[in-house]
């Protein structure tokens, strides 16, 4: 069996994989001082893991997953780096610079879903990235994620209170929570929207926009240019690499 380990800036996700299938997936908030014992990997030692790959966008986290890795299953992990076939020419300065979780998911992307492609990763950042019809990685977007929005309000105001990200009721806030809620949630949708379609005009008319990431399923339905939600997308690019 296959384990493949994605770790955010947010969150450890996990899934084991028997050929093809997503077997079990399970998931740990990101610690940068996590040990080895604390990724609880011990859960998987019934299953007979006989390879482990690796993406991070966390370097303090590499040696700590290693050792555990050896330490429960006797696998040395594989850690996806700039070097890896992504299937994919990266048009990105300098190429080692962009993240490998977008490297990742993009190669999926073309992969599952075909080329010209668009990538959106609703989590701590919203990041959409796009792959060309002829398979080229040209690059994207990087804007603050939904509770990064929520968090920057509160933290840098004297009076706007934090907001949990939840459906707004109504599109014009007539409290000072529904407002906040309100620019979170249809402002996020609306920049999202707005930038699929533009970047929509430089490909292919026929294209697929896969939305993937921790708020995927809340922010997919809104927007009406996703055709596809992939909340395994990372961890089944791993799968496919590995």
């Amino acid at each position: 069996m296959l384990l493949a380990i994605d770790i955010g800036n947010s969150l450890i996700k996990m899934g084991l994989f028997e050929g093809a299938e997503l077997s079990d997936k399970f998931t740990i908030p990101t610690k940068r001082d996590h040990t080895a014992d604390e990724l609880q990997l011990d859960r998987l030692t019934m299953f007979e893991i006989e390879t482990v790959v690796v993406s991070s966008v966390v370097p303090e986290l590499v040696a700590v997953v290693r050792e555990a890795s050896q330490n429960e299953f006797g696998v040395i992990p594989t850690f996806v780096d700039h070097s890896a076939n992504f299937g994919l020419t990266i048009n990105y300065e300098p190429p080692e610079s962009v993240g490998i979780d977008r490297l990742v998911n993009s190669s999926a992307a073309a992969k599952k879903y075909g080329t010209p492609v668009i990538v959106c990763s609703f989590g701590t950042a919203t990041v959409i990235d796009v792959v060309s019809l002829e398979a080229e990685f040209l690059g994207g977007i990087i804007a603050p994620g939904l509770e990064v929005m929520g968090a920057a309000l509160y933290q840098t105001t004297a009076q706007l209170p934090a907001v949990a990200i939840e459906e707004p009721d109504r599109l014009i806030g007539n409290t000072t929570r529904s407002a906040i809620r309100s620019g979170i949630v249809n402002g996020h949708v609306a920049m999202a929207e707005g930038l699929i379609r533009r970047i929509a005009k430089h490909l292919e008319p026929e294209l697929t926009v896969v939305a993937t990431g921790g708020f995927a399923e809340f922010i997919a339905p809104k927007i009406d240019s996703i055709t596809e939600v992939d909340e395994n997308l990372t961890l089944d690019g791993l799968r496919l690499l590995a």
